[in-house]
């Protein structure tokens, strides 16, 4: 086994792990890498939010466009599209763009041809809603984690390699054990979001400032390749248990730390569902995360059901679990809505009251 933490990324910790040096995992586990001189990645959101029926083959044009773009220079080396419908019964259809050079993502953002159609105002009057949430962590303030290594998603595509089987995971709190960062930082949240143009509603431009180790996390399923008793165990009894925590976050997040979660679908290049989700969540700290991980009834409901789902199938998995977990300093987040409603994404909250 080797560390989550590649060695070249290693410093002189002064923050415990919560296991000892000879800790095995039950199960294998294994983590993107990437070269040495990778020093910042770029996972970026591009959403369109719409309403109804009658709405959504402008938003699948839209979102057609935004794509496209992707192939102009410097684009991404990968993108993945999923939809969700929100807590207000907004669609919101999302290309998911990953970089491993963050200068190219700031080149590729400045072209005059996406700048222009970003800022035109007629992306107010279309009756669509359009989004980006960029974060752009360095190499020490984010990790990943696979169940498997032949397939890799979201930012690990574009990282270049895959680790050998880890040490840091199976138990709770692996995931601060796994971050850079935390070899030597509580990790502990400064600052507050704030508006910092617009007002969140219908009709604005509206952009958020993020704070300082604001923590965000993609977590995603696969069940594309399970057959018999393991596709019925995930379909009957641990995906509606998962639905209902991502469902939790969505409504109720806010008290507990959690400022937005999306529990999104895969979609193909034709729009079609893939056997594939992911939730995405942004939260005030990793501490809040590692709360409701930890104690609170709807996560301890989906751990549950996961480990009564790899115990019946003796860890002989054919669903594909993952996970990216970023902890973000403020000058790594960029927030921007466009005629979106007031909850959408890091807006939600932020709203005046009536």
């Amino acid at each position: 086994m080797e560390s989550a933490i590649p060695e070249h990324l290693r410093c002189p910790r002064t923050r415990e792990r919560r296991v000892a040096d000879d800790h095995t995992p039950p199960y294998p586990g294994w983590s993107a890498r990437a070269p040495a001189a990778t020093t910042q990645v770029v996972m970026g959101y591009f959403g369109v939010q719409s309403r109804g029926p009658a709405m959504q083959g402008r938003a699948c044009a839209a979102l057609l466009k935004i794509t496209r773009d992707f192939a102009l220079p410097d684009g991404p080396g990968h993108h993945d599209l999923a939809h969700c419908v929100d807590a207000d019964g907004y669609d919101n259809m999302i290309a998911i763009a990953c970089w491993r050079d963050a200068a190219a993502f700031a080149r590729w953002c400045a072209t005059p041809a996406i700048e222009a159609w970003w800022s035109a105002d007629e992306r107010l009057h279309e009756g669509l809603g359009y989004f980006r949430e960029i974060a752009s962590p360095r190499a020490t303030h984010f990790e990943t984690l696979f169940s498997t290594p032949d397939r890799l998603e979201g930012i690990g595509v574009v990282m270049g390699g895959v680790s050998g089987e880890l040490q840091e995971h199976g138990y709770w709190g692996s995931m601060r054990d796994r971050l850079p960062l935390a070899q030597a930082d509580a990790l502990a949240p400064s600052g507050t979001r704030a508006v910092i143009a617009g007002t969140p509603a219908p009709g604005q431009r509206v952009r958020i400032a993020g704070h300082t180790h604001l923590a965000m996390i993609r977590s995603g399923q696969e069940w594309t390749e399970t057959t018999g008793q393991e596709r019925q165990r995930y379909l009957e009894d641990m995906a509606p248990v998962l639905r209902q925590g991502m469902d939790f976050l969505r409504d109720q997040g806010l008290p507990i730390g959690c400022y937005s979660n999306r529990f999104m679908h895969h979609l193909d290049a034709h729009g079609a569902p893939l056997q594939k989700s992911f939730g995405l969540s942004y939260w005030r700290s990793l501490a809040d995360m590692e709360r409701w991980a930890e104690s609170h009834p709807t996560h301890v409901a989906i751990f549950g059901s996961f480990m009564r789902y790899v115990q019946a199938l003796n860890f002989e998995l054919r669903l594909r679990l993952y996970h990216e977990v970023s902890v973000l300093k403020a000058d790594e987040q960029s927030y921007e809505y466009i005629n979106c409603h007031a909850r959408s994404g890091l807006m939600n909250g932020l709203a005046p009251a009536a």
